[in-house]
């Protein structure tokens, strides 16, 4: 998997039959005789794992609408499922339900591979290309698992789920068992990863060429993140938080990068700083490949220059939140475009404004640097294509500082405030920020969270709703507060003039929003899968 990623779909002899997972309808066995006989098999399988989640449905833009609910962004341009920002959600968007069939589709398709190399386990020794291939296809199956886990599971319900290598001789297609609470999903998921950091190599061990792919560390973050969503049903999780990233730091050596700008650079050298955890290594040029977020967010047209796609802009409320630490630290300049910043834009220092689409007066800034140089397409910085906006950047999944943050929110949660403070501090010094003074709390947290890691998909949204539901009064406040807000953006007199005056108001967009219901902490399963399954599968309570 080398670092532009240019990821081949799997071949389509195999798992034709596992594409609706939760399907009533028994479609009999993939034609699979003649597959993993050789490495490339195994490869080709496995990158047919990675390719959904680079695309649209996945990370590359779709996951990404939900955020709307909170208040750190706004859409940027009107869309036909405002239902997604308003808390009245009926499952059948198609951004949730296209991107509920993306994962439990790579569930299934993880699930034939790894039933097939348990199989032939049983009779050869595996080559260690297809034992690597056998930890990723766990890791991807606990990690598909845990994206359907906890938006659509709760204490009283879980999500369907089944392991293939359970059954003697082929899977017999069967619908999967909702179970009993996201708790068994949970621990299903840690099985998985334990299963995946067995047969994974380290990341210091692969090549440059394999650099991107799945490894020990990247599952033992993910462990740390599923205890800690489980933490919202069983407090006690949070010291597996803490021990999760306690082996990060001292077994894989993982720390924060220098700068904070090293982490959204366009320099291949910077890719694999000691922050990295799990990523979309992504480029351009005419083969470019990875995720087209960076194009997305974009300004609309990009001034003429380069097709960006404008969406997912940031609010005011966020801008306020970040300038809590002093109007233009580096935080914040990285973060978020203003009006009349100074930028570089294929090679022309610039000062922004926005033309584009609905009103709301900021751009996203942390995957701007790959569009700074003067020929960034040719050059391969930025896609040749503009209808495929991807950029040359290693777009973080999951790094070290989310990692701080969440074992930060286990010593406080556990009543160990000063190692909390050292945790945030390490973050805020980073990025020149002043240290925390006194014992931090759960505000504290809410700030550094919220800050450090706008703009990614670690899911701020989700954050709100697990602290909604959280023991501590004062982030259940704070979450509270978000939840029932409508996001704020800057109106300007001029909109093409960078140093125009401007108001302060309400989105335009989706303005009717539902007061927040801690039953809204989960998506309704789309409506089709509930009839597909022939009642096997019951809608979450609310719905």
């Amino acid at each position: 998997m080398k670092k532009y990623i240019s990821i081949i779909a799997l071949s389509g002899l195999v798992l034709s039959s596992c594409s609706d997972f939760l399907d009533v309808q028994s479609e009999g066995n993939p034609t699979t005789n003649a597959y993993f006989t050789n490495d490339q098999q195994a490869i080709d399988a496995i990158d047919g794992l990675y390719a959904p989640i680079h695309q649209e449905t996945g990370f590359g833009r779709e996951l990404f609408w939900e955020q709307g609910a909170a208040c750190d962004i706004v859409w940027g341009r009107t869309r036909g499922y405002n239902t997604l920002a308003t808390f009245a959600y009926t499952g059948d968007e198609s951004p949730i339900s296209d991107t509920f069939n993306m994962f439990y589709q790579n569930m299934s398709r993880s699930n034939w591979i790894i039933k097939q190399l348990l199989n032939k386990k049983k009779t050869t020794q595996l080559t260690d290309v297809e034992t690597r291939s056998l930890g990723e296809a766990y890791f991807m199956r606990g990690m598909a698992h845990f994206w359907i886990a906890y938006r659509y599971g709760t204490d009283e319900q879980g999500v369907p789920f089944v392991r293939y290598e359970d059954f003697e001789g082929d899977y017999d297609n069967s619908i999967p068992p909702q179970l009993a609470s996201v708790t068994d999903n949970y621990q299903a998921i840690i099985d998985d990863m334990d299963q995946a950091i067995s047969y994974l190599p380290k990341f210091e061990e692969y090549s440059d060429d394999d650099k991107g792919r799945a490894h020990q560390a990247a599952a033992v973050a993910y462990k740390a993140k599923v205890y800690a969503y489980w933490a919202t049903w069983d407090e006690g999780k949070w010291n597996d938080v803490i021990a999760m990233v306690n082996e990060l730091e001292n077994t894989y050596g993982r720390d924060l990068a220098p700068t904070f700008a090293e982490i959204f650079s366009s320099d291949f050298a910077d890719f694999w700083n000691a922050e990295y955890i799990w990523s979309i290594p992504s480029t351009g040029g005419s083969t470019g490949g990875g995720v087209e977020f960076p194009g997305i967010v974009l300004e609309n047209k990009g001034w003429g220059i380069y097709n960006g796609w404008g969406q997912l802009k940031p609010s005011y409320d966020i801008y306020e939140e970040m300038a809590k630490d002093g109007a233009g630290n580096d935080r914040l300049v990285r973060s978020i475009l203003e009006y009349n910043q100074e930028f570089e834009f294929f090679g022309e220092k610039r000062r922004f404004f926005s033309v584009s689409d609905l009103e709301a007066g900021f751009q996203i800034n942390k995957y701007m640097d790959p569009f700074k140089h003067k020929d960034a397409t040719n050059e391969g910085y930025v896609n040749t294509n503009g209808d495929w906006p991807t950029a040359r950047i290693n777009f973080p999944l999951i790094r070290f500082a989310e990692m701080l943050l969440f074992r930060a929110e286990a010593y406080l949660m556990t009543g160990k405030p000063e190692l909390a403070k050292a945790d945030l501090n390490r973050i805020r010094v980073r990025s020149n920020l002043q240290p925390l003074e006194g014992t931090p709390t759960m505000k504290d947290l809410y700030h550094e969270r919220r800050c450090e890691l706008a703009f990614e998909y670690t899911d701020h949204l989700f954050d709100l709703k697990r602290w909604h539901r959280s023991s501590n009064a004062e982030i259940k406040e704070l979450a509270a507060k978000e939840l029932n807000a409508h996001p704020r953006v800057r109106i300007y007199e001029d909109r093409s003039n960078p140093e125009s005056t401007f108001t302060i108001g309400d989105y335009e967009d989706y303005k009717e929003k539902k007061t927040y219901e801690d039953y809204m902490m989960v998506f309704p399963y789309p409506s089709n899968q509930i009839t597909k399954s022939n009642g096997k599968l019951k809608q979450n309570k609310g719905y």
